[in-house]
Parts: structure tokens; C-alpha cells; sequence
């Protein structure tokens, strides 16, 4: 589809049932339009890249949003990133790949770092960007994206993907210091106050 193919692994298909049987609709179409969506960045981009390891990093990058990682007390990118880790280890991957997977997902939602390392762990941000914030929207041709959107498509897509980051990320306010989930708990939970890194500094143990 779109000149890009999933690759036809047994880890792939382990990959695929797996996210399948655990995640919504609504994040299992999302993660396979990421891997579409980030094969075709990097292809925009020349990038060479290992296709079943972006496979593994978009399938699972969402993994954490789970409603059993409510009370792990940390950030949905790091238990995401883990259970691919887990997975990977179980089917004997060697340790590179394992810390090439984990770091994309970890770090998906960090923008201006990724770009600059492996080319999986930009890709999973690329796609991701494309998916969910429509970044290098117009990099991909409506013809490549219509494709992908048929076979996964996204009914109120922006609705459901804030809907689905805010009931995984609410049960633990306290890992959104830093990074992009403040606005979304911000904007969507009653009474929440996202920490402040200025507070955080003036108010510090340190006597002055």
C-alpha cells in the first residue's frame, strides 16, 4: 500500500496480533497509519531503516495509554516503550534493536531530539507527528494518503486520539512535568495545574 509493505515476519504478525488484542480501534488503526506514514517520511527523507523494527516501535508506541498502566507512576512513553522491550527480548532480538525500539518510543513525544538520531527513532516521531499534528501534512501525496486512511481510517480521529491520552495519562498527572500531556490534562481534567519548572527551581530544598 503506498509503495510501503508491513513486513512479513513472524515477530511482525506476533506484533500485529498482539496490539490487536489489547488497544482500541481507535490506537490500533493509528499505530498501523504510523508505520505507513513514517516509511514514507523516510523515504522522503533518503533515510535507510530497519522496517521491522519501525514496525515494532509505531505498533506499540501507544501501548502505555492502557488502563492497566494507570498506577505505574510513569510517563505512558516509558511503559510503552518497556512492553516492546519485553516482546522484543522474548523473540531473542538482538540488544540494539531492542535500544533502538525503546528509545523511538520513548521519545515520541519530545520533539526537536529524535530527528537527530537513528533513523527508526526519527521515524516513529515523524509518523506520529504526521498522524496526530498533521506535520509534513502535504509531504506525502493525497493520492499515498487516501490509501492508508482507507484501510485504517480516522473518524474523529482528533477527538478520540485527545480522548484516549487524557483517560491514560489523568490516573498519573504527575508524569506530564515537561512535556506535551500538561495541555491536554490542562485542557480537558477539572482542577488540574500543571507544574511549573520555574516554581519547581524557586521553591527547591536549596537555601539562598
Amino acid at each position: 500500500m503506498a509503495g510501503v509493505t508491513v513486513p512479513d515476519t513472524k515477530i511482525a504478525r506476533e506484533a500485529t496480533e498482539l496490539v490487536r488484542d489489547s488497544t482500541t480501534d481507535l490506537v490500533y488503526n493509528h499505530s498501523r497509519r504510523v508505520f505507513w506514514f513514517a516509511s514514507l517520511q523516510g523515504r522522503n527523507r533518503g533515510l535507510s531503516f530497519d522496517p521491522e523494527l519501525l514496525y515494532i516501535g509505531a505498533m506499540f508506541h501507544d501501548l502505555g495509554l492502557n488502563a492497566r498502566f494507570g498506577g505505574s507512576g510513569r510517563r505512558f512513553e516509558v511503559d510503552s516503550a518497556d512492553e516492546a522491550r519485553r516482546f522484543l527480548q522474548a523473540h531473542g532480538a538482538p540488544e540494539d534493536s531492542v535500544r533502538r525500539v525503546w528509545t523511538a518510543i520513548a521519545l515520541h513525544t519530545t520533539p526537536g531530539i529524535p530527528e537527530f538520531m537513528e533513523p527508526e527513532v526519527a521515524l516513529v516521531t515523524a509518523g506520529v507527528e504526521y498522524d496526530v499534528l498533521g506535520i509534513g501534512y502535504h509531504d506525502i501525496s493525497d493520492a499515498d494518503r487516501a490509501e492508508i486512511t482507507g484501510l485504517h481510517p480516522r473518524p474523529d480521529f482528533k477527538r478520540g486520539i485527545l480522548e484516549a491520552f487524557t483517560e491514560g495519562i489523568a490516573p498519573k498527572p504527575e508524569t506530564t512535568f515537561g512535556n506535551v500531556k500538561a495541555d491536554v490534562l490542562e485542557r480537558f481534567v477539572p482542577g488540574y495545574r500543571r507544574a511549573n519548572f520555574v516554581d519547581i527551581i524557586q521553591n527547591s530544598a536549596w537555601p539562598e
